[in-house]
């Protein structure tokens, strides 16, 4: 390395050092963590959800769904998706649940009709 790009690395060490020094130095009221926490929480449930009941959907009726048509969630323990089949749909409804204490789907019910219900 020549000297400019000693240099460069210098500073570009130096910002890096700052931006973790601001970071760590920030601090969160417990009410901030918890807030923080529970969006989260909230964020990982959607997102099993958002991969799970899509493929579990498609596995039981062979027909590919998207986007859910109503999300239901007390934003710490569930989140259930329901979805409205179309034309050329096997299914007229769906509704996934998924529980966080299981870590999974809860319930599963297409067309009125109960294919998965754990209890915890």
């Amino acid at each position: 390395m020549d000297n400019t790009q000693k240099l460069m690395a210098a500073v570009v060490g130096v910002f890096v050092v700052g931006f973790i020094m601001v970071g760590a130095s920030k601090d969160q009221t417990n009410e901030q963590k918890e807030a923080a926490s529970q969006i989260r929480t909230l964020v990982a449930m959607q997102e099993m959800a958002t991969q799970k009941c899509p493929k579990l959907i498609q596995d039981k009726t062979g027909s590919q769904v998207f986007f859910p048509s109503k999300t239901d969630t007390d934003k710490e323990t569930y989140v259930t998706m329901e979805w409205i089949g179309e034309k050329g749909d096997n299914f007229k409804t769906a509704s996934c649940t998924l529980h966080s204490q299981l870590g999974g789907i809860s319930k599963l019910v297409i067309d009125d009709k109960v294919l998965i219900d754990k209890k915890f």
